[in-house]
């Protein structure tokens, strides 16, 4: 989720009796947990304090569950990727933009709090899969905390070589977990926005990432981000909102206007998803 696993999670949700009307459940209704739900929602509408509040009642209800410190952590990050304005679909769009844009100038408080979240999540990873190794919720956790780090490597400090290090790592876990738990559907965005992002390197550049044991097969990263986008649970807005950027680098125009419908209605406070729905009408014009 970066360099190759570019990027991080996100989600949604409400309380209990809601949490199936907005967002689609596990076929293993135990791994959803309202709160998270309910956080995820609050980030998808940008609002990251809620969010950062929520998550920590999250943990003090399951404190020794891995998914409160690592969501607050991928909170953290997208209110970077907010601030700095790296999902706009022009940061992305542009052959070959998102690898030599400038370097962006990133809170350095922020990213303490970032990490600070992120060892407590490993923390508590580390401990649950020490006596539980098949833990959905701490390998969920362990895929999503090194996939968001390798983000911030990649689209905030532009440390490309660290990033695809950390991305093959995120992309194993995903596959590990998945063999575990075939349901969580949320796995699948790793290996498929390592595929995709990394397939828009230059022939020569993806030859030396194959020889390392990177994915760079577009079509295959397509299909796996597909596969969140319909079916997952906490990454399908974000896997939606990736597919609409491919959309627009296809130049399929209606596919793209559909994915950010969805987003824009389902999150209304995301001004990102109505500003790129904007763009992208007035651009047709």
């Amino acid at each position: 989720m970066a360099s190759a696993a570019l990027l991080a999670l996100a989600v949604a949700g409400l309380a209990a009796p809601l949490s199936a009307q907005l967002l689609p459940a596990y076929e293993k209704p135990w791994i959803v947990k309202p709160l998270l739900d309910k956080g995820y929602r609050q980030m998808y509408n940008l609002d990251f304090a809620g969010a950062h509040v929520t998550f920590a009642e999250f943990g003090k209800e399951f404190p020794t569950n891995a998914m409160g410190p690592v969501s607050d952590a991928a909170a953290y990050l997208f209110s970077e990727f907010d601030r700095l304005n790296i999902l706009r679909s022009d940061y992305w769009v542009k052959d070959e933009s998102f690898w030599v844009v400038n370097k962006p100038v990133g809170d350095p408080n922020l990213k303490q709090k970032f990490e600070d979240a992120l060892a407590r999540g490993q923390k508590l990873v580390n401990a649950t899969l020490k006596t539980s190794p098949e833990d959905a919720d701490a390998l969920l956790a362990q895929t999503m905390g090194m996939g968001i780090h390798a983000d911030y490597l990649a689209l905030i400090e532009k440390k490309n070589l660290a990033a695809l290090s950390e991305v093959k790592q995120s992309r194993t876990l995903a596959e590990k977990l998945l063999v575990i738990h075939p349901e969580i559907y949320d796995a699948y965005i790793a290996p498929g926005i390592e595929n995709y992002l990394l397939s828009q390197k230059p022939i020569a550049i993806r030859w030396f990432l194959r020889l390392g044991g990177a994915g760079t097969d577009r079509e295959l990263g397509i299909q796996k981000t597909r596969l969140t986008a319909e079916k997952g649970h906490y990454f399908l807005p974000y896997a939606r909102l990736l597919l609409a950027i491919a959309d627009l680098r296809d130049n399929n125009r209606e596919g793209a206007k559909q994915k950010l419908t969805w987003l824009s209605t389902e999150y209304p406070g995301n001004r990102l998803y109505r500003e790129e729905l904007e763009r992208l009408v007035i651009s047709k014009k």
